[in-house]
């Protein structure tokens, strides 16, 4: 690490610790040289997610995105900023643990509805009628059956950290 007062490369760590809900780690160092004292943070790179859209085109994942549609269809549900938080997490480290770095917007957005249906019914019909485009009643009503397979459990279970939420 170099000093940012006189560009030496020998320090030594006078304190560490942990920064951003445990995300980094803060660092605060001297210089070995001149004394000077400066913080550092440590921090996990990820490899960039690139999202697939529907009409071909690639983006970066963005996670504030994917948060706003989700706020947007959690308005006015009792659905707390907490839950809606630990469901981004929950998705952005799914696609971080893959091994393919691109993925189809309809996969995060079926990722989305698996885990929003067990927040709040309210809000899957909310984000299926944006994501999903509907067009009709039909629509509704094939969207209504899907969320009450997936209450029954038949189209899988969420994550136990976001449905512990639930009861919060």
């Amino acid at each position: 690490m170099q000093c940012p007062a006189c560009r030496h490369t020998d320090s030594r760590v006078l304190e560490s610790r942990s920064s951003e809900s445990g995300r980094s780690v803060r660092r605060r160092r001297e210089c070995l040289s001149c004394g000077h004292r400066f913080t550092t943070y440590e921090r996990v790179e990820f490899v960039p997610i690139s999202v697939i859209k529907r009409n071909g085109d690639r983006e970066s994942f963005d996670r504030s995105k994917l948060l706003r549609g989700i706020v947007r269809a959690c308005e006015k549900t009792g659905v707390s900023a907490q839950q809606m938080d630990l469901l981004v997490d929950e998705i952005e480290g799914t696609l971080q643990q893959r091994s393919s770095r691109d993925v189809q917007s309809s996969e995060i957005g079926e990722m989305v509805l698996q885990q929003i249906g067990k927040l709040s019914e309210v809000a899957y019909i909310r984000f299926a009628s944006v994501y999903r485009q509907f067009r009709g009643v039909r629509d509704f009503v094939e969207t209504l059956d899907r969320l009450q397979d997936l209450n029954r459990g038949e189209v899988g279970d969420i994550p136990a950290a976001v449905t512990s939420l639930t009861s919060a």
